[in-house]
């Protein structure tokens, strides 16, 4: 039994170095979608507070939604011209 583990330690750890990364990636795209959402002109503030609660509270689901529904279709702003 013990050397099971010996033998499966490296992939274990491979493993969990895998999810690591993946994780500072969401959570670097989540931080930048907040930090685009602050600096975006919006109609008014009410907007970007929702967004950026929406975004803290749903996390990676959130910041895809505001990316695929703000970002990618207006990438100068929101606010009326």
């Amino acid at each position: 039994m013990m050397w099971d583990t010996i033998f499966l330690w490296p992939f274990m750890a491979g493993f969990m170095l895998i999810g690591l990364i993946i994780g500072l990636i969401i959570l670097a795209f989540v931080i930048w979608m907040i930090i685009d959402c602050a600096k975006r002109n919006f109609r008014n503030d009410v907007e970007k507070i929702v967004w950026i609660v929406l975004m803290i509270f749903t996390t990676w689901l959130g910041a895809l939604i505001y990316y695929i529904v703000i970002r990618s279709l207006n990438e100068k702003g929101l606010a009326k011209k």
